[in-house]
């Protein structure tokens, strides 16, 4: 977060965006700015699961997809801050869905809560319309199945809908693909996961990825769970940031 701003955020058409000062100005108080995944494993490191870990990686499953690291006890941020931005791993080689920031395959456009949709009405596109119709993901849409959520899709696996659980499987592949990626690129002793897709989800979600992130990760598999923080892990990181970034007597 170079000069308090966010630099070339990967969803967001602008290559500087001013966010301290102003911030600062209007409170009247020291104003600090760190990116929602690196303040999850910051939270994670100072209060949750990995109080006592060196090499620590924060997932977050939401409405977008995106990550932290610590390694070897330091929080990375990068020249941007933009370190640890996993939801644009390459998941799919062949490109089939468009990122958010105009890239194609990305871990972010197909298993966030925002983009499984797409990813679920390319698959409904390709899939017979008799086994559609006979779906309780049908059911669950009220039989206007273009309009599926992920909540929708995720509802209708629990219940044991065949061609649900069929894509979430497959959600389930991308998915330890990209956690494959994070731990060949941090090499972490624990990744912890939150964000509401994951919370809501658990089982669905680390399930597929504990069976077979050992396909596509090169290091030694770390325990991979769901953060004890919950909701509240970034929250948790962002006050303790601030709290580290005054006791270093650094203000903007």
């Amino acid at each position: 977060m170079k000069e308090g701003a966010l630099m070339k955020p990967p969803n967001l058409p602008f290559d500087y965006v001013p966010l301290v000062d102003p911030v600062a100005k209007q409170l009247k108080a020291p104003t600090y700015l760190v990116r929602d995944s690196i303040a999850g494993v910051f939270g994670e490191k100072k209060f949750g699961a990995g109080k006592e870990t060196s090499n620590l990686c924060y997932v977050t499953n939401s409405t977008g997809l995106g990550g932290g690291a610590i390694v070897d006890d330091h929080l990375l941020f990068g020249k941007d801050g933009n370190a640890a931005e996993i939801g644009h791993y390459i998941v799919d080689s062949k490109g089939r869905l468009v990122c958010g920031c105009g890239r194609r395959g990305h871990w972010e456009a197909y298993c966030s809560g925002k983009n499984i949709p797409r990813y679920v009405d390319l698959r409904l596109r390709e899939t017979e319309i008799a086994s559609v119709k006979r779906s309780v993901l049908c059911e669950e849409t009220k039989g206007k199945i273009s309009f599926v959520s992920a909540e929708a899709l995720f509802k209708a696996a629990k219940k044991g809908d065949e061609l649900s659980n069929k894509f979430v499987g497959e959600l389930g592949i991308f998915n330890a693909i990209g956690f494959g990626n994070v731990v060949n690129s941090y090499d972490p002793e624990l990744v912890t996961v939150g964000g509401a897709v994951a919370l809501k989800n658990p089982e669905l979600i680390l399930n597929p990825v504990q069976e077979h992130v050992g396909e596509y990760a090169i290091n030694m598999i770390p325990e991979i769970r769901i953060t004890p923080l919950k909701e509240n892990v970034v929250v948790y990181g962002s006050i303790a940031f601030a709290v580290d970034q005054v006791s270093k007597g650094k203000s903007d």
